[in-house]
């Protein structure tokens, strides 16, 4: 599952996003971001929706099922 915390920074970093702001444009904490980034924890799916949409990209592409 090593691939979403990649596909997350790597996410964030093309937005130039903190992890602070982006926890604050998803309501949750920034321990919760940083702990998705570690690959300590992950999204749950309705983060996973919220979060493609947010990006505007597939929650595949999130999950590492396509490029």
């Amino acid at each position: 599952m090593e691939i979403i915390s990649k596909r997350l920074i790597e996410l964030r970093k093309e937005l130039g996003l903190s992890q602070t702001k982006l926890a604050k444009e998803l309501g949750v904490s920034q321990d919760t971001i940083s702990l998705w980034e570690r690959n300590k924890s992950y999204p749950d799916a309705e983060m996973i929706i919220k979060l493609a949409k947010f990006y505007k990209v597939s929650s595949d592409y999130i999950l590492g099922l396509e490029d």
